[in-house]
């Protein structure tokens, strides 16, 4: 309880940073942190074909989300001949998903963190340099874990559109033949990657404000006055 009330007692709520580019950027980091994760996770997916018996046509759906563990998802194909198989999606990409999505959480936290020190302990935040200085170094690991999850998870999501592709899947129904009903809708991971990149930017351009509040940054020197008035040769 003591602790509390130390920690309320210096909170000092000021708007300030909001207006400056340092306070509005981490403010988009953490919108578009939310987006990113957000749009991967949960997502559930399906792709549905039709097999044509002739005077007897069945859907099959081939369901399939997140973390993209393909091989977990089955789905049974009935064939003309009255047998039918158990086909299972090939493909594991659970790893470039929940990495993308362990980023985008703990950017989300940290964000959340860093804009309650902004807004409510600026007096803290700006006491000494360790504060910048340990805000740039974990904005710039974060850029960078941005690049990295964003060019994975692409990659991924690339090769989960192969994966589930129902063109593809269709070629399980031979000797009989299938039509595709339903594509699966992608525009939602699709908007994933771009929200990644998207942060991937703004992490790496508010590196340099954040670096102008640290003592690295050093003001231009004044030009020397003339005491004295104009000397004249």
């Amino acid at each position: 309880m003591e602790i509390v009330q130390k920690v309320m007692s210096g909170f000092s709520l000021d708007l300030g940073p909001v207006k400056e580019p340092l306070g509005f950027i981490r403010i988009l980091e953490w919108v578009f942190t939310i987006c990113a994760f957000a749009t991967t996770g949960g997502y559930v997916g399906f792709t549905q074909f039709t097999i044509d018996c002739g005077s007897k046509k069945e859907d099959i759906t081939a369901h399939f989300g997140y973390p993209f563990r393909l091989p977990s998802q089955h789905y049974e194909i009935p064939h003309c001949n009255q047998t039918s198989n158990v086909t299972y999606l090939q493909g594991d990409f659970s790893s470039s998903a929940e990495f993308f999505v362990s980023v985008g959480v703990l950017g989300f936290l940290y964000c959340t963190f860093t804009i309650i020190l902004y807004l409510g302990y600026q007096q803290v935040y700006r006491e000494s340099n360790r504060g910048p200085v340990i805000d740039l170094i974990v904005t710039g690991i974060f850029a960078f874990l941005w690049l990295v999850c964003s060019s994975a998870w692409g990659k991924g999501l690339t090769d989960v559109k192969y994966a589930t592709d129902a063109d593809r899947l269709i070629k399980a129904c031979v000797p009989d033949t299938c039509v595709v009903k339903t594509y699966a809708l992608m525009g939602r991971l699709n908007s994933s990657v771009l929200f990644g990149f998207l942060n991937l930017i703004l992490w790496a351009g508010n590196c340099w404000f954040i670096y102008k509040e640290t003592p690295f940054h050093k003001p231009a020197n004044p030009p020397p006055s003339v005491e004295g008035g104009v000397s004249t040769s």
